[in-house]
């Protein structure tokens, strides 16, 4: 088929596409777009520039009947990396057949032409069939007519089998084909349409040959280009054999028309489209595509578990156990159930995610099972391992142990001993309030971050170091699962830059702004306070509170990782809260209790406050000005220090990437 797929502007208006990503830019290059100016004369052969359309032929005394056929395009990965040396068979619909195989150049593209009379053939049909060993097939169908420039034809061949960790197509075929068929009875088809399509059907769902679906279907939509329905049904053949690019074009161009009242609105296309952004790795763009989907559908359920996918792949992992617990409720199966096993997982319920891991096997035997499901169950045993080791302790006994200066020499000399709790209900209400505004009214933020990495020897001797630089960017997002905060690091040029170093033995760290929350009025009650008294901090007066998290209720805002391993952290510590102001001055947390099952016996993050004004907010915001981290695991001492200065504010807009913001440049 031939199509433009650049989505534009169009004037004062937006594409839909852009619409739908808020804050995200999308630079959308069509792979089908004319071949240079510079290579529309001459001859073809794999690689080369090609040829246009209407040339005579220079060899044949008839200037009229005899027009050059291209077929030209290129054959990438998933990710639009180039594959060369792969197979690209084409097979002309011509007289005579017209059978060539080409092979990819180092740039993955292919170049092949055919003259022919245009009295005899008054359009060129072909379809392209790409192959290289360890990738199953993919094929595209080609469309052309004497009016149509020269295009380049775009073939994804996908890496052997399906990602375990996303939708199947199969899965998504056979849910959303069954849909479409419904939908498209009652369209208006002629009787040649409606066999066609019966044809186009029976080789795509009932036969699996998707090579032979693609004509019957690509001549239904071609001539009844009413039938939205039929369109996402070519669409999905298209994204099942690898012409991802025409199957991007018939998702969108159903999804405008419904936008545009031309039919009754459906969530099929949207649901198609954004499973094909997943594929290509994009969760959070397929996450706004989902929620659209979920405007017309509220209750569809493969909307709500794909979008609970898409929040598991962003590590949003409560995010993902609230789409996916509502996916469950509306109808969804058994992967939907498997989802919400590995999202309570990465919350950190053990125990939780043990219970629906039982209701997903529902009495298979887990040894029966793909290795993928092992491996998450083995995980689900560690964790309940370190709940077990977290139910022994009691935080009522763990803050009570730190009212004694004696137990903290360095953090409580000097403190004025409280001789009571009465202040304690009043301390909690106005410091919830502080971090409840300051989530609310929190701008976008940027800041100049220094990080200095050591290794520490014996009694705490500094070893090896590492420094780094940044622009650390915070956002406060309000999302339905509650308070919650988004970071990033940009380097020097104002790309994505992440603390480096692993390698080499030091640690990474990072999100501290979220420290906060253990006071959040939403959640004090999953914390065990104690008011220990006063004391002098930085020469100003300050309320010190001994904390501890209840692992029965809380949801862990620190994970220590290694390797492809994570663990959620439950933490016990001190807050020094101004006597004035009611703000937060000082944070000092360590681990509830040391974790001698993955031989991690400290983590101690100290973090000093202070206030910050900008020019274009006239609140003044409580933010990190220096952050200690240290960590004794497996008989390694590890610290972080991080500064921060040179804040500011930035707006993020419709035309910025929100996973690469622009420098900000004003304060």
């Amino acid at each position: 088929m031939s199509a433009n797929h650049e989505h534009s502007d169009g004037g004062n208006g937006m594409s839909w596409k852009r619409l739908i990503l808020a804050g995200i830019s999308i630079a959308v290059w069509s792979f089908i777009q004319p071949l240079p100016a510079s290579a529309q004369h001459g001859g073809g052969g794999a690689g080369a520039g090609g040829g246009g359309f209407g040339i005579a032929n220079p060899g044949s005394s008839d200037t009229v009947t005899q027009r050059r056929w291209i077929v030209a395009g290129m054959v990438t990965t998933l990710g639009g990396d180039p594959i060369s040396g792969a197979t690209v068979v084409v097979k002309a619909n011509i007289p005579g057949g017209g059978r060539k195989s080409l092979r990819t150049d180092i740039q993955g593209r292919f170049t092949t032409d055919y003259w022919l009379n245009v009295n005899a053939v008054g359009e060129f049909r072909a379809q392209l069939e790409a192959f290289k060993k360890g990738s199953p097939k993919s094929y595209v169908v080609v469309d052309m007519r004497p009016a149509d420039r020269a295009q380049r034809f775009p073939i994804t061949l996908l890496d052997g089998d399906d990602d375990p960790t996303m939708l199947s197509r199969a899965d998504l075929i056979s849910t959303l084909a069954a849909r479409l068929q419904a939908k498209a009875a009652t369209a208006e088809l002629s009787p040649s349409g409606r066999r066609a399509y019966a044809k186009g059907l029976e080789e795509f769902l009932d036969q699996h040959h998707v090579d032979q679906a693609l004509i019957p279907l690509t001549d239904v939509v071609r001539r009844n280009p009413s039938c939205l329905p039929c369109r996402t049904m070519l669409g999905l053949a298209q994204f099942d054999s690898g012409d991802w690019v025409n199957a991007e074009h018939n998702f969108t161009g159903v999804i405008d028309a419904n936008e545009k009242g031309e039919s009754a609105a459906s969530p099929e296309p949207l649901i198609a489209y954004g499973e094909l952004e997943s594929w290509r790795h994009q969760p959070g763009v397929a996450a706004g595509i989902f929620l659209k989907a979920l405007q017309i559908a509220p209750q569809d359920p493969l909307a709500l578990q794909e979008l609970g996918r898409s929040q598991m792949q962003l590590q949003n992992w409560q995010g993902a156990d609230v789409y996916l617990e509502k996916a469950l409720e509306a109808g969804a199966g058994a992967e939907a159930r498997f989802l919400r096993t590995r999202a309570l997982l990465g919350e950190g319920f053990g125990i939780a995610a043990s219970k629906e891991m039982a209701s997903y096997l529902n009495g298979r035997d887990l040894k029966t099972m793909p290795v993928f499901v092992r491996q998450v169950s083995t995980l689900i045993e560690e964790r309940k391992r370190l709940e077990e080791s977290y139910a022994k302790v009691r935080p009522e006994d763990v803050v009570r142990t730190m009212t004694d200066p004696r137990q903290e020499p360095r953090d409580l000399q000097g403190l004025e001993t409280a001789t009571d709790q009465s202040p304690l209900p009043s301390i909690l209400a106005a410091v919830g309030k502080n971090v409840g505004e300051f989530l609310g009214n929190f701008p976008n933020t940027s800041s100049l971050e220094q990080v200095r990495q050591e290794k520490l020897r014996y009694m705490g001797a500094v070893g090896k170091t590492r420094d780094q630089d940044f622009r650390y960017l915070c956002f406060a997002p309000t999302e339905v699962w509650g308070p919650t905060f988004t970071e990033y690091r940009l380097d020097s040029a104002g790309s994505p830059g992440a603390l480096t170093g692993l390698s080499e033995g030091f640690m990474l760290t990072s999100g501290f702004a979220a420290t906060s929350l253990l006071f959040h009025p939403a959640l004090q009650s999953h914390t065990v306070f104690r008011y220990l008294g006063r004391q002098k901090l930085n020469g100003r007066d300050s309320f010190v509170l001994a904390f501890a998290q209840d692992p029965a209720k809380a949801r862990s805002i620190s994970m220590f990782a290694w390797g492809d391993q994570r663990v959620e952290l439950f933490l016990r510590g001190l807050a020094w809260v101004d006597t004035e102001s009611y703000q937060i001055v000082r944070i000092r947390t360590d681990l509830l209790t040391p974790l001698p099952e993955i031989s991690l016996n400290e983590e101690t993050t100290d973090i000093d406050l202070s206030e910050v004004h900008f020019n274009r907010v006239a609140q003044g915001f409580w933010l990190p000005q220096q952050v200690t981290v240290t960590v004794a695991w497996k008989g390694r001492l590890l610290r972080n220090i991080h500064k921060y200065s040179d804040f500011k504010v930035f707006q993020v807009n419709s035309t910025e990437k929100t996973s690469n913001p622009k420098q900000p440049d004003s304060k």
